[in-house]
């Protein structure tokens, strides 16, 4: 990696340690140490999401026209200044208004991290810089919760104020960080150019990305893949696991710990397997990892095995979800980058985490009430949410092109072989 590639995945590791910090307690501090209730505890995190989605529509066109520079720095400031009155919030329109700063903060920050990322480097690096980007993600997240857990204290509000404080300075740091990056004048994406059944649709912005039919179906299949996995984490699964394998809910701790570990450990051992594979292909074997992954959950709570046994399923359960997770990271965001066009960039990195922010609040609403009642129906339905993304990547390899569903041919076809031929002596 570059000097500059270099600042933006430190930078991007230790904003992931601050939100470690902090998101697996923001319910508890809100409903509990503030003693604001359950209800206002749930109208905070629903804000934190719909913050995102208010935010990422307009964050993709300032991305192409300011750069990513400036989006990175302002959200980072924005989430510091959510973080603290977090802290110190003590009433209900302060935690809500410093959840929406905190939310749209975050948010506006992905696009414009993964747009630095593809503005420094070409479609050769992109696949191994977004597989680095995604495991110190994790690290940072893993890292950072373990550590505010051992910090924080129910009976202690000054000790979640801490936490926030330390998120606060975390985005600080990245804002410093991206601040001294020097990115290059011009972006490196693959293409320069709008694509062709997008080119007659008048320029630019959100019509020229509907009219690409690739990327149309890209965002279809990210939708399913996020609310078939992350949208179940800490909902329908949880529900699942505790309703209907009787899951101890300090279990569910260890299940999330697996699930990191996996993807910390197998990262870069999974990168070298699919970075010369056909990126389609690799996104339909994740669909079949991760019916498997349902399939073993349905074990844990609709078998007759014993406890012991259920709860080594459950956790397999997130251990799978984490492989695929790391097949993943080194092929979605890079494909969504090597089919923007150049001057695109930005909308169409927004424009995913977007479809991604909807999943998420799309699949606790649907997958929770499932998993606490439905136990049966809700593992039918997320095996064949699984399946369906095996067959969304394998129609969306058709519309590919050779290099951009597999880039390691473009490595092949610029080696050149030179021939020597000797040169004839001309006779006297």
């Amino acid at each position: 990696m570059g000097a500059a590639m270099r600042r933006i995945q430190a930078g991007n590791a230790l904003s992931a340690f601050g939100l470690g910090f902090t998101v697996p307690y923001l319910y508890v501090y809100v409903a509990q140490v503030r003693d604001l209730g359950a209800s206002t505890a749930g109208a905070v995190l629903a804000v934190f999401a719909m913050a995102a989605l208010v935010a990422l529509p307009f964050t993709g066109r300032v991305i192409d026209r300011r750069g990513p520079l400036p989006v990175v720095v302002g959200g980072a400031v924005l989430a510091a200044v959510g973080a603290v009155g977090m802290g110190v919030a003590a009433t209900v329109p302060a935690a809500v208004f410093s959840a929406a700063l905190l939310g749209a903060g975050t948010a506006v920050m992905q696009p414009a991290l993964a747009t630095m990322i593809v503005w420094c480097s070409d479609p050769s690096t992109r696949t191994r810089a977004f597989a680095t980007q995604f495991f110190l993600q994790n690290l940072g997240l893993g890292l950072g919760g373990l550590i505010g857990g051992q910090l924080v204290d129910v009976n202690r509000p000054g000790s979640f104020t801490l936490l926030f404080g330390i998120e606060a300075a975390m985005f600080l740091v990245l804002a410093a960080v991206a601040g001294t990056v020097r990115l290059p004048r011009t972006s490196s994406a693959s293409s320069s150019v709008l694509p062709k059944e997008a080119a007659g649709t008048g320029g630019g912005g959100l019509r020229a990305l509907l009219g690409h039919r690739a990327m149309v179906q890209l965002c279809v299949l990210g939708f399913v893949l996020f609310f078939a996995c992350y949208g179940q984490f800490e909902s329908g699964l949880a529900a699942y696991g505790t309703e209907a394998a009787g899951i101890d809910p300090s279990t569910l701790g260890i299940a999330l710990a697996a699930n990191t570990a996996v993807i910390v450990v197998a990262q870069f051992v999974v990168l070298r397997l699919v970075e010369r594979r056909r990126r389609s292909r690799v996104i339909a074997s994740v669909g079949l990892i991760w019916a498997l992954a349902w399939i073993i959950a349905g074990y844990a709570g609709l078998g007759h095995g014993s406890q012991t046994m259920a709860t080594a399923a459950f956790i397999s359960t997130y251990a799978l979800f984490g492989l695929g997770e790391s097949m993943l990271s080194p092929t979605v965001a890079p494909l969504v980058a090597d089919l923007a066009p150049g001057e695109m960039v930005g909308q169409y990195n927004a424009a995913f985490a977007l479809v991604k922010q909807l999943a998420l609040a799309v699949g606790p609403a649907v997958g929770g009430p499932m998993g606490a009642a439905l136990h049966g129906p809700y593992i039918v339905t997320f095996v064949l949410f699984s399946l369906g993304v095996s067959v969304l990547a394998l129609r969306l390899g058709r519309r590919l092109t050779p290099v951009q569903d597999q880039p390691s041919l473009a490595h092949q076809r610029s080696r050149v072989v030179a021939v020597h031929k000797p040169e004839t002596v001309a006779a006297s």
